[in-house]
């Protein structure tokens, strides 16, 4: 029996599609881009056997409304849009695709702190307008001290370029503690409280859950250097948006980047579009052709694999309980 596989978005890069079609597979895609109604309307009235999972909310109801559906992958790592908990009661795995997107979102973690430093997006508005609007306010990186809250796999890049650009970096992640740092020369430190007042740019590199959300407010943010620059390309719920708002209006932030919002799409209202210290993306650190070619590939590997009998790394469960008693005998192709 070949396998039914919905994709949570209207489509999915070549490199996904292609292992797909070559096992056979029936390919569901959505009509709507950010309809959670109508994932729930398909797995239910489908017989939907694996899900890759993109931004749209795939929720318990989602889940519990589709009695065939054995394996989840999500398209990159970020699960919040997932109720893991719905699929870990049901025995199916959860699987992330851990580094496939690595490289592009570190580069426009760069990218953002160097405009923010800078004020490149400020400067660049000015001369669309037909002004020459010469900001000579902007901070020199070399020297100052990069904090980096998560040292994974983008982390670890952004610290080597930090490094390369002369900075001193320090890191602090739950699951290294004080240990011996996976990059050279960088400094890892006990708790993001020892981290925050060495830190004149703070980058955030972490997954939302009930440990991180909101993991900076106030206090947070006012235990950082006066000047301090703020980089989020993780989840913009991981920031208290309200205390950013004011910690970057009293001049106590020098600027921030922001790839990610608490809000999206970014509300016409919010008034982080109204400041000019504020260097804005939507959300596509990780949405550069390769990445999204990585990510379609490694989801379609991981449901695939497991369908077949053939499963992925464990490390790439997030709910690596279900997998020894959920382990198919059979494939679905056999």
């Amino acid at each position: 029996m070949k396998p039914t596989v919905l994709v949570t978005a209207p489509r999915l890069a070549r490199a996904g599609t292609d292992l797909l079609a070559a096992a056979g597979a029936r390919i569901l895609y959505l009509t709507h881009a950010d309809s959670a109604e109508e994932v729930e309307r398909l797995m239910a009235s489908e017989p939907v056997d694996a899900v890759v999972s993109r931004t749209v909310p795939l929720s318990a109801r989602a889940i519990a409304a589709c009695p065939t559906l054995k394996v989840v992958s999500k398209h990159g790592v970020g699960v919040s849009n997932i109720d893991v908990e719905a699929a870990t009661a049901r025995g199916i795995p959860v699987y992330v695709t851990p580094g496939a997107n690595a490289p592009s979102v570190a580069e426009m973690t760069l990218g953002l702190m160097l405009a923010a430093a800078r004020r490149i997006g400020w400067m660049d508005r000015e001369l669309h307008e037909g002004r020459w609007s010469r900001a000579q306010d902007g901070v020199e990186l070399q020297g100052r001290t990069l904090g980096l809250v998560g040292f994974g796999q983008v982390g670890q890049r952004v610290a080597r370029v930090g490094l390369a650009l002369g900075m001193r970096v320090a890191a602090f992640d739950p699951a290294i503690g004080e240990g011996a740092a996976p990059v050279a020369d960088v400094r890892m430190l006990p708790s993001v409280e020892a981290l925050l007042p060495l830190s004149e740019v703070l980058s955030l590199h972490v997954p939302l859950n009930r440990h991180t959300h909101r993991m900076l407010g106030a206090a947070q943010l006012a235990a950082l250097p006066r000047g301090a620059i703020l980089v989020n390309t993780a989840r913009g719920e991981v920031v208290d948006e309200a205390a950013l708002v004011d910690a970057l209006r009293s001049g106590h932030l020098h600027a921030a980047g922001l790839d990610t919002m608490a809000d999206e799409p970014l509300p016409a209202h919010s008034p982080l579009a109204a400041l000019p210290n504020v260097v804005l993306t939507p959300h596509v650190g990780g949405s550069t052709p390769a990445a999204l070619a990585a990510m379609a590939e490694g989801a379609a590997r991981n449901v695939l694999g497991w369908l077949q009998g053939r499963p992925a790394d464990p490390s790439a469960c997030v709910n690596p309980q279900v997998l020894s008693s959920s382990i198919p005998a059979h494939g679905v192709n056999a």
